[in-house]
């Protein structure tokens, strides 16, 4: 396949439809302001009504008849521009592909910059990939308002900031062993002074990478005394005389050959390959007084490789902020607590080298209980995000502004997906198109979109549809390119219509399998060796949740035989964390929600929930949230997923969940909460 750079297939044509639009242009934003100042925000109607004689309500009563003036001077060009525009669209390419080197993050991304010739070779043991979805409501102001959002244009230019930002921050955990202390506690942040971290915001500062000369398995690169894995022979600890110095870091000055003194119990702390404080006996003792509460904390960069270009790239810009307002994050939205085990690593390769203060004990049981995985609701976007499937993409200028902002993180976008107008005689027409944005950071191979045929009603003035993707994320020994599949889709969203979701769904994994068929052979008659596929991934927003009575339909559909979803214990039943994505537009404008971190504070209590979050239809309480007593079931309605299978992409490989998050970071942006999934891709063999 030929991935389209242009949406028509020649330059003529292209400048044939840019003039045309250019007529049609006028029409539609009047028609688009005309309509937006008949329909307030609630945000808009509580200032009118603090100040009935504000500058707001008077403008509103000047540019209204203007508008509809000027709307009416323009059809006539708007017609003629329709005429020439309209026949246009049958040859239009499906999506636009662009490939631009990040400008500020290039250095970090570990993958090619130009074509994909400095792609890792695969490693034995697998590697971990980061997954997110949003639906962003980016639709032409006048209908984003009946979604109680407003001002399109700025809100797409803020969605690709925060969620570059939130993606390309240092990746930042806290441990804590203890079954007890759940919390970071002002001993755990002392202990952290004395290792030369500061406690700050992860958007506000990167640590410098880490050089050490010593191999990582040696126990001095992760001493827990001195900072940054030095073995200075000046150090305490690591002095021959350590035994008797005055200087010793744990007893008071002049308090030398200290009985209970943990560093002076042992004569030669290079020789044991654990903690030089405590023995294997005691090792992770609550008691040991470098292990306060058994705090561990591991930062992971974005970029494997670390280079001169990383020191110097973390100015404070636009959009290094978590809220419109904050510039800093909440402590709880840096650090996570769970009791630690040996699971693997969240970096995207997983052998890759993590700066740990203490060492992670195994066999242990994680703080989720037996799911396998961590779960959380974050502020923000996952770090080391590398595939974004956004919907509701819609409007065309807010589509090229939020696709700039992207590209300053991930280098491939497929965007301006799928068609206006009619197709074929019989076809409804588009006024709108797919709405579905795809951003990565592999190169993007192969990509193919669908419409679905049978929308109804207003869904039908849309084209949804899905936009499948081929992506290389490695190589093997072979010389075989290791690639994944991606599905991108927005399903029918009227209540009700179970059977149009049901058929939209068979068409799904009908052309999936009919993608992956056409882009599974060798491309030429040179490559010989057929590729490797590590995942199978489907995001998007299904228009249905797993608790709803009226969606049992949906819940039951074969697609979640073939794909597993990690919020599902089976048809009906979400797992107790599970919870809903869509937000209630009455209350997005709300000081306890307006920010990701207070939207964060609210999703985590029970009480929040249920006052913002939407809740599968019932006859026992009306469509509006507020002010309800009654009891509902579950955590909300969760229409936005992402889908893996398991098994059967090669032999005895296999991919398994490592992390699950809800993200806020688009507070007061979107009516939807975003989700994020990393996997883990094992091959079943051993590292050599």
């Amino acid at each position: 396949m030929v991935l389209h750079t242009s949406p028509y297939p020649s330059a003529f044509l292209s400048f044939l439809s840019r003039l045309s639009w250019a007529f049609v242009f006028p029409c539609y934003w009047l028609l688009d302001r005309l309509l937006a100042s008949c329909v307030a925000t609630s945000l808009e109607k509580r200032r009118r009504s603090q100040d009935p004689c504000s500058f707001l309500a008077l403008g509103v009563l000047i540019s209204t008849p203007l508008y509809l003036v000027l709307l009416l001077a323009s059809l006539p060009f708007a017609f003629i521009g329709f005429l020439l525009w309209a026949p246009l669209q049958s040859i239009r390419n499906p999506y636009i592909y662009s490939h631009q080197k990040p400008d500020k993050h290039g250095a970090e991304q570990g993958i090619a910059a130009g074509t994909g010739a400095a792609l890792a070779e695969w490693r034995p043991q697998g590697r971990s990939f980061c997954f997110g979805s949003a639906n962003v409501c980016l639709l032409p102001d006048s209908l984003a308002r009946f979604n109680n959002l407003a001002d399109t244009q700025r809100r797409a230019r803020e969605v690709g900031k925060r969620i570059r930002n939130g993606a390309s921050r240092p990746q930042i955990k806290i441990y804590i062993d203890s079954p007890t202390n759940t919390s970071i506690s002002a001993a755990s942040f002392c202990s952290l002074a004395t290792q030369g971290f500061r406690r700050t915001s992860s958007l506000d500062h990167r640590p410098e990478p880490v050089v050490t000369t010593e191999p990582e398995t040696e126990a001095l690169t992760e001493c827990p005394v001195h900072p940054s894995g030095s073995t200075s022979s000046d150090f305490p600890v690591h002095s021959t005389g350590a035994q008797n110095s005055s200087e010793c870091p744990l007893h008071p000055n002049g308090e030398e050959h200290a009985p209970d003194c943990a560093v002076h119990q042992f004569a030669d702390p290079h020789s044991s390959g654990e903690c030089p404080v405590h023995s294997n006996i005691i090792q992770n003792s609550e008691d040991c007084p470098l292990h306060p509460a058994g705090v561990q904390i591991s930062i992971t960069s974005p970029d494997s490789e670390p280079t001169e270009a990383e020191k110097g790239n973390h100015q404070t810009g636009d959009g290094d902020t978590g809220s419109l307002e904050s510039r800093t994050a909440s402590r709880e939205s840096l650090v996570r607590f769970h009791a630690a085990d040996g699971g693997i690593s969240p970096n995207n390769t997983l052998s890759q080298h993590r700066t740990s203060v203490f060492k992670r004990p195994i066999g242990r049981k994680r703080r989720h209980g037996d799911d396998g995985f961590d779960h959380e609701i974050s502020a923000f976007f996952p770090a080391n995000l590398d595939f974004l499937c956004l919907q509701e993409v819609f409007e065309r200028r807010a589509a090229d502004r939020l696709r700039r902002q992207l590209h300053r993180y991930f280098p491939f976008v497929l965007s301006d997906v799928g068609r206006y107008g009619w197709k074929g005689c019989c076809s409804r027409f588009k006024f709108l198109n797919s709405g579905l944005l795809l951003a990565s950071r592999y190169p993007i191979l192969d990509a193919h979109y669908e419409c679905f045929p049978n929308g109804r009603s207003e869904d039908a003035l849309a084209a949804k549809g899905v936009l499948f993707a081929k992506v290389q994320v490695g190589s093997s020994a072979q010389d075989q390119r290791v690639v994944g599949y991606i599905a991108c889709t927005h399903l029918h969203a009227i209540e009700g219509d179970s059977s149009v979701r049901c058929e939209q769904l068979d068409m799904l994994l009908e052309w999936g399998a009919e993608f992956k068929r056409a882009t599974s052979g060798p491309m030429d008659e040179e490559k010989v060796l057929e590729d490797q596929v590590a995942f199978d991934v489907i995001l998007g927003d299904l228009n249905f949740d797993n608790c709803s009575s009226e969606d049992k339909l949906e819940q039951q559909h074969a697609l979640f035989t073939h794909y597993k979803d990690p919020c599902r214990l089976g048809p009906g039943e979400d797992k107790p964390w599970a919870l809903g994505t869509l937000l209630d537009t009455s209350g997005l404008y709300d000081e306890e929600v307006s920010s990701p971190e207070s939207l964060q504070k609210v999703m985590e209590n029970e009480e929040g929930r249920k006052e913002y979050l939407v809740f599968p239809a019932s006859k026992n309480h009306c469509p509006s949230q507020k002010g309800r007593k009654i009891p509902l079931k579950g955590n909300g309605r969760r229409i936005d997923y992402i889908l893996y299978k398991e098994e059967g992409l090669q032999p005895d490989w296999k991919v398994d969940i490592e992390e699950f998050s809800y993200i806020t970071q688009l507070a007061g942006l979107t009516d939807h909460l975003s989700v994020a999934a990393r996997l883990v891709v094992s091959t079943g063999e051993e590292e050599t």
